[in-house]
């Protein structure tokens, strides 16, 4: 059976991802695997230290030294210790809460994250990488408890449901100047590096390389290069401009916004291209897996297509 996902909810100007599972195991035994740092070791994806008690603090560090243990990433502190039924910490600007509820086959874990909304670190395009990744940590938790090795969920396939989900690969378009402009942003978990290579395939940058484009635009004069955050090219003659902008994600990733200017003239292409810079940007983040899809999906397209054509209307 599988575990289902966590849900997005919006508390005043915060965002929170909740998560449920019914765990066959005593409450006593389920709190030391959730709050003693030697036991959280073995599924949390940070290194703990702390002592155990409401009001201390606490330091996150991290085996491969993704994050500088000098970074406000490092730093937490515990809010409420209530065993064996709630604990309650601050990592950073984010509130982890566990609360454990007795149930005739053991207890219910309801885990939540309540997320700043500010900065690239807690706002809404990274909440598919939060819920994949608190996913595979409960997965890990409940082998842990079981005294097995979980095999790590399909990271690619639950980042991929969640943005479905949350309705996160979907673009925006508004009237600016003297058109519109199409605008898409992603939330990409490799470095900016990373992500640059597989949008240039090794080709020169003298002309635009294909994945920096899609079957609905042709790619004309290049702009401006600036590796590996910006890509800038013409299309439809001069009249629109096409953008790359790969920005730091913190603490570790990619922020990638892709924009498209339109002409007031050519309003009809409006939907189209929202729909193939969706389908676009849905196989670039498939390929950054290694997943290499083709070729190009026009039926998924021609769908899209209609559902943005039918919210323009």
């Amino acid at each position: 059976m599988t575990d289902p996902l966590g849900t997005l909810h919006f508390v005043g100007d915060k965002l929170m991802l909740r998560f449920e599972r019914i765990l066959p195991h005593r409450p006593e035994k389920v709190w030391r695997a959730i709050t003693e740092p030697d036991e959280m070791k073995h599924w949390f994806p940070a290194i703990v230290r702390t002592e155990l008690q409401a009001g201390a603090t606490m330091e996150f560090s991290f085996a491969d030294e993704m994050v500088d243990t000098a970074s406000p990433f490092a730093e937490g502190e515990i809010l409420e210790f209530d065993a064996p039924k709630t604990y309650v910490f601050r990592w950073f600007d984010s509130v982890l809460r566990f609360e454990l509820l007795p149930v005739d086959a053991g207890c219910r874990l309801v885990f939540t994250q309540t997320m700043s909304n500010a900065g690239t670190w807690g706002d809404l395009p990274c909440t598919a990488r939060q819920g994949a990744g608190w996913d595979a940590c409960l997965a890990a938790l409940q082998g842990l408890l079981a005294g097995e090795t979980a095999p790590p969920p399909d990271f690619l396939s639950l980042a991929e449901r969640y943005v479905a989900e949350f309705g996160l690969a979907e673009g925006t378009v508004c009237a600016a100047g003297d058109g519109y402009v199409v605008r898409f942003e992603r939330d990409l978990v490799q470095p900016a590096e990373t992500v640059w290579a597989v949008l240039t395939e090794g080709r020169e940058l003298t002309t635009v390389p294909p994945r920096f484009a899609h079957p609905h635009v042709v790619p004309g004069r290049v702009r401006a290069v600036e590796p590996p955050r910006l890509m800038e090219y013409e299309w439809l003659d001069g009249a629109g401009l096409v953008r790359f902008e790969l920005g730091h994600q913190e603490p570790i990733g990619t922020r990638l916004v892709v924009t498209q200017t339109i002409p007031f003239s050519q309003a009809d292409v409006r939907a189209i291209s929202l729909a193939a810079w969706q389908v676009h940007l849905e196989l670039l983040f498939a390929a950054l897996f290694g997943d290499v899809r083709c070729p190009w999906p026009a039926e998924r397209t021609e769908q899209l297509r209609k559902v943005y054509a039918d919210r323009l209307a």
